[in-house]
């Protein structure tokens, strides 16, 4: 099977590279290796498969139009994988226009790439931020999505009626899987557990929004690949399906599963709830595990501590991979 991968250098994209390449699927990374946080990692993640000859490694963006239209015309994809976006709920509010141009006109190439070049299957990436602020846990793929409380929440509810109306009208068979908190080796930098256990490492204060009682459905990247592999073998015509542990976890136990795995206490500067996040997000995960056979295995605790040896082992503080 040769598959496409849209941000393929990214934390997710690198990690299903290697899985993909590891089964011995024929795998094409497109990535723009864009500065939202350092370049440097993104090339570090992709020298991890660089050298496999099943991978072909292209920097290119989802917004050029021409661009595509070559990658198309001289690759032939039996699926396309599309994790490409601009990520970050936060930095979403400080320029709305950039994620409007690259989630959702980007998505629109995608689609229109993957028509033109009648390939049937595609599996996009979105997000548990759709659900916005839902009341009813834990949220099911069927509630209502139309109060997205961020700019990225709002692009990825559109990705999402994109693919439909590619379903509707062209019979492209797509999944779109909304992504649970994922966590893990290659995280983000920005993103609240990698930061975290950065800044108590060295000492630093962390951001502590409210009061700690906000939770999250934290969902440790083997399990997120799972899905996604399951996803790409499947042809389910159109679902949205979630991926998540289906367990929430307070701000407060997440610092200190940290603090317990880093032997190091966190400095707390206790700051108030943020613009464009949610209380709490928890995942259904009934419908995943009836058309993809999901089963997720790695709990929070397990995940940290696993996380936090990659991170020492990365930061030369001795400890091993996870």
């Amino acid at each position: 099977m040769k598959v496409l991968v849209t941000g393929g250098a990214g934390f997710i994209g690198s990690h299903l590279v290697e899985r993909l390449l590891a089964r011995g699927d024929n795998v094409l990374v497109l990535d723009n290796i864009n500065d939202y946080y350092d370049p440097a990692i993104k090339r570090e993640n992709l020298s991890n498969f660089e050298d496999s000859p099943n991978v072909k490694i292209v920097e290119g963006d989802i917004l050029d139009r021409a661009a595509l239209k070559t990658l198309f015309d001289e690759n032939q994809f039996d699926v396309v994988t599309h994790l490409a976006a601009r990520a970050g709920v936060r930095a979403s509010l400080e320029d709305p226009i950039l994620y409007e141009e690259v989630n959702c006109v980007g998505t629109l190439n995608m689609l229109e790439a993957v028509r033109r070049n009648d390939i049937k299957q595609f599996v996009f990436a979105s997000s548990s931020s759709v659900y916005g602020n839902t009341k009813k846990t834990p949220f099911k793929e069927n509630a209502r999505i139309d109060r997205p409380v961020s700019p990225y929440a709002s692009t990825k509810a559109s990705c999402e009626l994109l693919c439909y109306s590619y379903h509707h009208l062209y019979n492209l068979s797509v999944t779109a899987l909304r992504f649970f908190t994922v966590y893990g080796p290659r995280q983000r930098p920005d993103m609240a557990i990698h930061k975290f256990t950065k800044l108590i490492d060295d000492n630093m204060p962390i951001p502590f929004y409210g009061d700690g009682t906000s939770e999250r459905d934290y969902t440790y990247y083997t399990d997120i690949i799972d899905g996604v592999v399951s996803a790409i073998d499947r042809d389910l015509g159109f679902e949205i399906i979630n991926l998540g542990e289906s367990r929430t976890i307070r701000l407060s136990h997440m610092v200190s599963l940290i603090e317990k795995n880093l032997g190091k206490k966190a400095i707390r500067n206790i700051l108030p709830m943020q613009p464009g996040d949610v209380v709490k997000t928890c995942a259904s995960i009934t419908r995943a595990k009836q058309l993809l056979h999901y089963r997720p295995s790695v709990n929070v605790e397990d995940g940290i501590e696993k996380f936090v040896e990659w991170y020492k082992q990365k930061n030369g503080r001795g400890g091993s991979k996870g």
